[in-house]
């Protein structure tokens, strides 16, 4: 992969953003530095099944760290390393977590799994929930996925959220789904190869055509 401008520049822009803001301590640095290539071997992999031309150059993957939707995805891998590797570091998680947040306005926490290959499009506003992600999931900005009464959706592979949109409670979302803008999911089951708008109850479910 491709990083520009370079691993160390990476390197040093991470602990520089982290220090200023929440500070960094001695015993973290060390973390970070442990957990940094298999979170961008985690990266590398994501960023590899994308069909944004943004994300490869010369025929290979690329990674800028001054592409804001890139560097997203990136810290949720690191965050979430960090959280894997060393637990008994969880406040170094928590800080690259909050940076995340802070940097790109986007709530995805590092407990939640995410698939090995995810997308995202101008993530601001938007919310990840512990629901089950399957592969190739691409939401946009202001999506929410939450839980109602505790109880999370299951999301299947190759789903897409449009700006906006909402998938909360218990909720199966098929395969192949596309979610409209604006739409509203609640507690309610969307086959696969749909694509669905409105909101919950009143859902209008089309089938996709191939």
């Amino acid at each position: 992969m491709i990083i520009s401008p370079s691993v160390e520049i990476l390197n040093k822009l991470i602990r520089h953003q982290i220090h200023n803001l929440f500070l960094l301590e001695t015993v973290e640095e060390a973390v970070l530095a442990r957990s940094l290539p298999e979170a961008l071997y985690k990266t590398e992999k994501c960023f590899g099944q994308s069909k944004n031309k943004y994300y490869k150059k010369d025929g290979e993957v690329f990674f800028s760290i001054y592409h804001s939707g890139q560097y997203c995805v990136f810290l949720y891998f690191l965050a979430r390393q960090v959280f894997l590797e060393s637990p008994e570091c969880r406040n170094l998680a928590d800080k690259v977590y909050f940076l995340n947040k802070t940097l790109n306005g986007l709530d995805l926490y590092y407990e939640i799994e995410m698939p090995e290959v995810f997308h995202l499009d101008h993530p601001v506003g938007s919310v990840m929930g512990r629901a089950s992600y399957g592969n190739n999931f691409t939401f946009s900005q202001l999506c929410t996925v939450g839980n109602n009464k505790g109880v999370f959706p299951k999301i299947g592979e190759n789903v897409q959220m449009l700006s906006g949109s909402k998938i909360l409670g218990q909720c199966v979302i098929g395969d192949n789904v596309i979610v409209s803008a604006n739409t509203y999911i609640k507690d309610t089951d969307v086959p696969a190869n749909s694509l669905v708008f409105g909101s919950s109850p009143n859902l209008v479910i089309k089938q996709r055509m191939s």
